[in-house]
């Protein structure tokens, strides 16, 4: 079983990589221990997957520190592969209190985390760019000493502000700020992503599934892209199956549905106490 350095250095190895990989994202031990056996390399968690599952809409708001890193630790504890996590705003306008957050979820055994520079606020949705680049200095200098590769968000585009070269000109902040991945959720197309790729020095990360369109992890390879995670999007396809099922059931009064279910042998096996790895 690997140590928590291990896995961060097995992570970060992942970044270097001359294609892209894929970090998919399980929103509880259960999703997590199905992901880890199927031969992926690494995990991430989701802060919409978990918090769908709990009944609550995915805002920075609706989840505390505390229920988020409850939730990625039990999804540690659930595989040995390398974890990273969705870590909102850093739960805290100041810069300690990023700082504090990456030093909670590094001692919980995650690997890996990101801090937006989105608020919460509708009104005033994204951080001054020298509010949001100290942001990311200080969780830098938190996961410095310590086993964590810090991922930060540029979240312009999922709050209506199409602004690509503010977009890039903060990934390139955040980069000289010390983080080590660089993630504009919410890119219009192909040419963007090439375009925030070949702006930046350090790996970048895409996320498929959301919104079209998408693209193949070679299309994204070849863009420049190192990272593909899949945000809620596991989740939501899971909760899409789950109404089409009831659907069934009320509108036609069959049980069709049973036929594409996992069958309970198999999520057996899933769920052995055995921390599931990468075959």
């Amino acid at each position: 079983m690997p140590d928590q350095t291990e896995k961060y250095e097995q992570f970060k190895a992942l970044h270097q990589g001359e294609s892209a990989f894929v970090m998919p994202n399980p929103w509880d031990a259960g999703t997590a221990r199905i992901l880890s056996s199927m031969g992926f390399a690494a995990l991430a968690t989701t802060s919409a997957g978990y918090a769908f599952s709990a009944g609550r809409r995915d805002s920075s708001a609706a989840l505390s520190r505390q229920e988020l890193l409850a939730n990625a630790g039990e999804i540690v504890a659930a595989t040995d592969l390398p974890v990273s996590a969705d870590l909102e705003d850093g739960f805290g306008a100041p810069p300690e209190a990023c700082a504090e957050t990456i030093r909670m979820a590094c001692d919980i055994g995650l690997v890996g985390g990101s801090i937006e520079d989105a608020t919460g606020d509708p009104d005033n949705p994204i951080y001054e760019m020298d509010t949001a680049v100290d942001r990311v200095r200080a969780a830098a200098e938190a996961a410095r000493d310590l086993p964590f590769l810090l991922t930060a968000r540029a979240e312009n585009h999922l709050w209506d502000r199409p602004d690509l070269d503010d977009t890039i000109q903060r990934l390139v902040a955040f980069a000289e700020a010390g983080a080590d991945v660089l993630y504009a959720p919410g890119l219009p197309n192909i040419d963007a992503i090439k375009a925030v790729c070949r702006a930046v020095d350090k790996p970048v990360n895409v996320v498929m599934g959301l919104q079209a369109p998408t693209y193949s992890v070679q299309e994204l390879s070849e863009a420049g892209v190192r990272r593909i995670s899949v945000g809620g999007s596991f989740a939501r396809a899971a909760l899409g199956a789950l109404r089409r099922a009831a659907d069934e059931v009320l509108t036609t009064g069959t049980f069709t549905y049973a036929a594409d279910a996992m069958p309970g042998e198999a999520i057996a096996r899933f769920m052995s106490q055995e921390k599931p790895t990468r075959r």
